[in-house]
């Protein structure tokens, strides 16, 4: 278990797959329930304890950066990146003002409503720092339209995770929120770099852990997902998802 104070959203993708929407505007600012993908997120590290919060821009980042002065917190900081850094390397830059102890790092796009206990807290409290270099917050994909056959991860009974073998089905898919040791960076290389080079070398290491989400987890790919969302949110809907 550990106290979560540090955190980073990513959100300097290009959210290509969700063009038209992102031809003028970030993803993380596209709008979900009357608020902004980037501030659904901000608000939930506020509620789990977080005292300062990276936010990385690159594609339109003068909007991410309006978006932040309209927040008006000097908790939330500005990474701006002048060229794409990839999951891995948005992160790297910003280590140094994580301290020693692990932070939560959310993708913009992440979208989700907590089950009885909020997500985040849930993985702080199984976050095992002796144990664990990253702990990865999962949704089975049964739960999710047309991810079936097309999960990340398997996990074993005490959420120790490895990737599918050929013709192996993987039945847990990445939600885009986990909790990081500073450790995982460690040798990790410079400049752009997927974190998914850091999860295989953790996972060589059985440190790579999982925890299954027991909420609701929508995926935001396309403006048809933001859509549907927008719809079962105001439908009601979710209710019967739990």
């Amino acid at each position: 278990m550990i106290t979560l104070t540090h955190a980073m959203v990513l959100a300097a993708g290009l959210g290509t797959r969700m063009r038209p929407l992102t031809d003028d505007r970030p993803k993380p600012l596209l709008d979900l329930a009357g608020r902004s993908l980037l501030d659904h997120a901000l608000d939930r590290l506020q509620a789990a304890g977080v005292r300062q919060a990276v936010v990385n821009a690159h594609w339109r980042g003068e909007q991410i950066a309006a978006a932040m002065a309209r927040r008006d917190d000097p908790a939330i900081i500005l990474q701006h990146e002048d060229r794409l850094l990839e999951t891995g390397g948005g992160v790297a830059l910003a280590l140094p003002r994580f301290g020693p102890g692990p932070f939560a790092v959310v993708n913009g796009d992440a979208f989700w409503l907590d089950g009885p206990t909020p997500a985040l807290t849930r993985l702080a409290a199984a976050f095992d720092p002796a144990e664990m270099d990253a702990l990865l917050l999962m949704v089975r994909t049964t739960q999710v339209d047309g991810a079936v056959g097309h999960g990340d991860f398997l996990l074993d009974p005490i959420g120790r995770m490895r990737r599918p073998e050929e013709r192996e089905i993987a039945p847990y898919l990445y939600a885009g929120v986990q909790i990081l040791s500073p450790a995982l960076f460690a040798d990790a290389p410079e400049g752009a770099f997927s974190l998914n080079r850091l999860y295989d070398r953790a996972l060589e290491a059985g440190r790579l852990y999982g925890l299954v989400h027991d909420g609701v987890w929508f995926h935001l790919s396309t403006p048809e997902d933001l859509r549907n969302a927008e719809e079962t949110l105001q439908a009601g809907l979710t209710r019967a998802l739990f």
